[in-house]
C-alpha cells in the first residue's frame, strides 16, 4: 500500500491511506542505511507500507520510502552532527515572525530563508499579533518587511485573534500543503485554529519570566483542511542550523546577492575581501541589508546563533 505520514512521533507512523489512517512502525534497516537523519521519516513523505495481518487495529510496516521533491532540514539541537527533517513534500512554508513575545531574531529569519531556498521551497513571512504592538514595534514591522519585500519575499501582517487577514493566509494555501513554522510562543497553533476552528488544537501562553514560548506542538503533524488545502503545525523551533551549505553556493541562496553575482569581477566571488565584488559595493550603497550581511557571513564562517547578543540592524 501507498500512503502519505501524516504524523510522526519518533517510533510511530500515522499514514493515511485512501482516507484511512494507519499506525505504523519502521522496519530497522532505515535506521542503519547510513541516514544522518535523526528521523528518516518525516512528515509529508509517502511510502509504501505493508498491513500487520496479526492484528485488527489499522497497524503496519513502512516498507520503503519515496523519493522527496523537498523537505526542510536543520542540525538537530543535541546532535550536532545528525540533522533533522521537519517536514517533506511542502509546496509552501509559512514562516511566523514576531518582534516580541517572543522575539524572531534576523538572523533566525535568513537561516529558515536560506534553507527553504536551497530545497526551492516558496517562503512566505507572516508577521503575527500585529493587534499586540505599539508603534515602535510596528515600525520594527515595516522595517522588516521592506528589507524582504525588496528582495521578494511576500510579506503579510496577521491577527489571528482579530481575523486579519487570515482569509489571505488561505486563499495562499489552497490546493497546496503548506507548512507553518516559527520559534515557540510565534502563534502558530492560535493562528491554525483561526484557519480551521473545527481543529481546536491547543495552545498555552507566553512564559513571562523568560518570554519565551512554551511548546505546545509535541510532533509536527499534517491535518487535510475543509477548504481543499493541507497543514503540516511543527513544534516551536529554537534555533535554526544550516546543513550543508557549500561557501561557493551559500551566495545564490540569498536572492539579492545572486542578482548581482554576474557584475563581479570574480566568478567564483564569495563577497567578502574579493576586488570589484557587485554584493560588497552594493552594500556600500545601503542598496542590501547589512542585517542581511551579517547572516550571510555568520552561516559562512560556520557560526551559530547567538540568541542573547544578536541585534535587527
Amino acid at each position: 500500500m501507498i500512503g502519505t505520514v501524516y504524523k510522526s512521533t519518533g517510533s510511530w507512523y500515522w499514514v493515511k491511506s485512501e482516507g484511512v489512517l494507519y499506525k505504523c512502525r519502521i522496519k530497522g534497516k532505515f535506521r542503519i542505511e547510513g541516514i544522518k537523519s535523526t528521523n528518516p521519516i518525516a512528515v509529508g513523505d509517502i511510502v509504501e507500507f505493508e498491513l500487520e495481518t496479526k492484528t485488527d487495529d489499522n497497524t503496519g510496516v513502512i516498507t520503503k520510502i519515496k523519493d522527496r521533491k523537498n523537505f526542510i532540514v536543520r542540525k538537530s539541537v543535541n546532535l550536532s552532527k545528525q540533522t533533522h527533517v521537519i517536514a517533506a513534500n511542502i509546496d509552501q512554508v509559512f514562516l511566523l515572525v514576531t518582534i516580541n513575545n517572543p522575539p524572531t531574531l534576523t538572523t533566525f529569519i535568513d537561516r529558515f530563508l536560506v534553507t527553504a531556498e536551497a530545497y526551492s521551497i516558496e517562503a512566505i513571512l507572516v508577521f503575527n499579533k500585529i493587534d499586540t504592538y505599539e508603534i515602535d514595534e510596528k515600525a520594527e514591522v515595516l522595517y522588516l518587511k521592506d528589507i524582504y519585500e525588496t528582495i521578494g519575499y511576500k510579506c503579510i501582517d496577521v491577527s489571528a485573534l482579530e481575523n486579519k487577514n487570515i482569509d489571505l493566509v488561505k486563499e495562499l494555501m489552497l490546493n497546496k500543503v503548506s507548512m507553518f513554522a516559527g520559534h515557540s510562543g510565534v502563534g502558530k497553533t492560535t493562528l491554525v485554529n483561526a484557519i480551521e476552528p473545527s481543529l481546536d488544537l491547543k495552545t498555552k501562553e507566553i512564559s513571562e519570566q523568560h518570554k519565551q514560548g512554551q511548546h505546545t506542538t509535541t510532533f509536527a503533524e499534517m491535518f487535510d483542511l475543509s477548504f481543499d488545502a493541507k497543514i503540516i503545525d511543527t513544534p516551536g523551533i529554537k534555533g535554526f542550523g544550516v546543513v550543508d551549505m557549500d561557501k561557493n553556493e551559500l551566495g545564490d541562496y540569498f536572492p539579492e546577492f545572486f542578482a548581482l553575482k554576474q557584475h563581479c569581477k570574480f566568478n567564483n566571488c564569495i563577497h567578502i575581501n574579493e576586488p570589484r565584488c557587485a554584493v560588497k559595493d552594493a552594500l556600500e550603497k545601503d542598496e542590501i541589508s547589512w542585517s542581511r550581511y551579517k547572516s550571510y557571513l555568520q552561516i559562512l564562517e560556520g557560526e551559530e546563533e547567538n540568541y542573547r547578543t544578536d541585534i535587527w540592524k
